[in-house]
Order: C-alpha cells, then structure tokens, then sequence
C-alpha cells in the first residue's frame, strides 16, 4: 500500500503501546516479520517542552523503515507545532495521530479517544498536523466511544476529508477497552467507504487470525499488538499464513529465553540499566508464558535490577531447561 508518497511493502504492522514498543522491541519485531513499526505515543505538549523523555520516544533503530511516530494531544495549535517539531528531529516515513487510546489519564484529558465524541475538533487537529508536517499524516482510532456511539464510519471520513493519508481502525469502543470483542465488521464498513487505506487492528493473536482479519475487512494491513507481546515470532508466522507458506514452528524454550534476555539488553544501550531492568520484568514475564514452571521465575524476575541480575536469572532458566532435557531422556 501506499500512504501518501510512502510506500509500505508490508501487510503486517506492530502497533504502538505505551511501555512496551521501545526501539529494543520494535527492532526484534522487524526482525520477525514486522514491515511496519509506530513508537510509543508521544504528548504533543510534553515534546514542545523538550522533554527529554518525549524526545527519546521518538529514536528509531538504525533501517528502521517504514516507521511512524506517533503523537496525541487536543490543542490544534500544539500538535501541529508538535508535528513541526517531529520533522525536523525525526527521521520517520510518517507521523501518526492517536486518537484511539482509551486509557482514563489519557481520555478525561481530552486527548486519544475522547476525540471520538468532538469529531469537529478533532478534524481541525489533523488538518494542523497536516500543514505542519513533510511526510503523511495518520490517523488510529476506534469503533466509537461506546455501544450508543458507534461512529468509525463517519469519523474515518472526516479523517480522509481533513488530508489523512490512511486510518487504523481498532474494533472495540473506549468504553471496552480491551474487553469483549474486537468488531472485524465495522473495519470492514470503514475500508468500504474510504478510498485512502485502512489498517486493522484487533484481537490478532495468531497467524490465522491474521489472516482472517485480512480476508473479513477488505483492509490494506493488520496491526499487531497485545499478540506480539512476549511472542515476535507472531510475525513470521502470518508472513508465512499470507503468503501461502507453511507456518514455521514455534521458537523453543531456549530461544524465547536468549530473545528476551537480548531485547532487555538492547533496551538498556538506549534507556540506560536501571530504566531497561525495570521494563524487563513485565517483558521477561510475558517471554515465559506457558513456559514449565513460569511462575516461579516470574519471582526470580521480579528481583532484576541490574544487568547482572539479567544475566543471572537467563543463566537459571537456561540450566533448567537442560536438566528437563536431560531427565526427558
């Protein structure tokens, strides 16, 4: 697909989501299969402070193309300064806006999904970003605000109208959350009635569902994201499920442990130890699930402070694993 003067040769995105998308994370995924990567959510008001945290969200990977940085925020004013300010310290193909986070710090703002319910306002938003910005400009959002306010449709149009170069469209209402179900339908309805494209988003948790993601909304690409936590491999697996493949085999044991324990120490070359070995503990947890006897090292894990700690704790989980092997024969 092509967003703007952006070519995506990929059907398969990572999705952005505060506290787990760093440049560590994102680099596995594209390692993986992920054609398409968005950081973390950055506050339009925070970047205009210099914040430099803010700032740091905003690093990517070195090849890492096409990518997005992504922006929230209310103010027309400020988040086309904001858009402004990406380009000229940015090297991404694309700035995205959210309007689809529905956490309540976030939404009792005014900022991510609230923007559902004051569509005019949130048209002026992107028309901002757009006179501000040199690369396209996105737009992620949801089905609605809730089950009595379902306006994906309308929005996206508004969205297409206001100079966005393509939408993705996550299928639950702020009221849900991440409860239920994702609506494929409703993304479906989106893509039919827009003739920029369209990015789904929701509930795609194996090679399968992507698939069927695909195949039931019409859209250009899948986003992928509670999926991918913990398991990358989830790219490689639909890229092989889109392109009539056989689905490689799942990593083992051994390498689940040897990704994450590298993805922590990547993550601490660009946040520094301490900020990484405390990220790593929800990181490390989510590599172990279904692993044999998870929950202990869950405990083990929550002790990692240091990259020694890291290393101590990889070194325990791989000896274990040998003694199983060994006691299997």
């Amino acid at each position: 697909m092509r967003i703007g003067n952006r070519e995506i040769g990929s059907r398969l995105a990572l999705a952005p989501m505060a506290g787990v998308t760093d440049a560590a994370f994102r680099l596995i995924c594209r390692e993986q299969g992920a054609g398409y990567t968005v950081t973390e959510m950055v506050s339009s008001k925070a970047l205009m402070m210099q914040d430099r945290k803010s700032l740091s969200l905003m690093t990517l990977n070195d090849g890492e193309t096409p990518a997005a940085v992504q922006i929230f925020g209310s103010d027309p004013v400020c988040m086309g300064e904001a858009a402004a300010k990406v380009c000229a310290v940015s090297r991404c193909d694309i700035i995205d806006i959210n309007m689809g986070c529905p956490m309540g710090k976030i939404v009792s703002a005014g900022d991510g999904s609230a923007l559902m319910r004051t569509p005019e306002l949130a048209g002026r938003i992107i028309e901002s970003v757009v006179k501000n910005a040199d690369r396209p400009v996105t737009v992620k959002f949801r089905k609605g605000f809730d089950a009595g306010h379902v306006n994906a449709v309308e929005f996206a149009r508004m969205c297409e109208s206001a100079g966005a170069g393509a939408v993705t469209v996550h299928g639950r209402t702020t009221a849900q959350k991440y409860a239920g179900t994702a609506d494929w339908d409703i993304i479906g309805e989106v893509k039919a009635a827009l003739g920029i494209p369209v990015i789904a988003n929701g509930d795609v948790f194996t090679a399968q569902d992507c698939v069927k993601l695909l195949a039931r909304t019409g859209a250009d690409a899948a986003m992928i994201g509670r999926g991918a936590m913990g398991y990358p491999w989830i790219f490689r697996e639909a890229r092989a499920a889109l392109e009539g493949r056989s689905i490689p085999a799942p990593p083992d044991h051994e390498e689940r442990i040897r990704t994450a324990a590298r993805q922590i120490r990547l993550a601490a070359g660009n946040l520094g130890e301490k900020t990484a070995c405390l990220e790593a503990r929800k990181h490390l947890a989510w590599y172990l699930k279904g692993m044999p006897r998870a929950a202990f090292f869950r405990t083990r894990i929550m002790s990692v402070s240091t990259l020694a700690d890291l290393d101590r704790v990889e070194l325990e989980l791989l000896d274990f694993l040998r003694d199983e092997r060994r006691r299997e024969k």
